[in-house]
């Protein structure tokens, strides 16, 4: 199998920003496995375990198309109109290679305008699991950490981070 590179990662996760950006969440759901994961740990156990601790958000694959579906529709209030956004992706480094598996992290600012409401800027960093299929790579998990101590002032966090 040949050795992943940076850039090939920079491409997937700059790629998957856009898609967000641009609300094409079918297209984004199709960067990910069959067995995806996507988790938000709480900022005060970052590398806890979603069966023990409370996470803002822990999804497997079957939550995460329903978490689309939700949010794509006109009837999520919370997301109609949906948020105008903009994701800046850096740093991204690879961590680990074990076979077909790529352990990833990236840094992230991520600012959401909402009509009405003052702009929100959430900062962090993002942890993936990587798998490297016939085409291509592919999300297995992703992880989003949260930079801000307190979150309450940070609003809803409706749409995908």
């Amino acid at each position: 199998m040949p050795e992943v590179t940076r850039a090939e990662v920079e491409d997937l996760l700059y790629r998957e920003a856009a898609l967000l950006d641009e609300w094409r969440l079918d297209e984004w759901l199709a960067l990910l496995t069959e067995d995806a994961a996507y988790y938000v740990p709480p900022n005060d156990h970052p590398e806890g375990d979603h069966h023990n601790t409370l996470f803002i958000l822990a999804d497997d694959i079957v939550r995460i198309r329903e978490r689309v579906k939700r949010l794509m529709s006109p009837d999520c209030h919370a997301e109609y109109p949906h948020s105008r956004t903009r994701r800046l992706i850096g740093n991204v480094r690879i961590l680990a290679v074990e076979g077909d598996l790529i352990t990833a992290a990236a840094n992230f600012i991520c600012h959401r305008y909402r009509r009405y409401e003052r702009i929100r800027e959430y900062t962090g960093a993002y942890r993936y699991i990587l798998k490297r299929g016939d085409s291509g790579l592919k999300i297995r998990e992703r992880r989003v950490f949260i930079d801000a101590q307190e979150l309450g002032s940070l609003g809803s966090l409706s749409f995908i981070l």
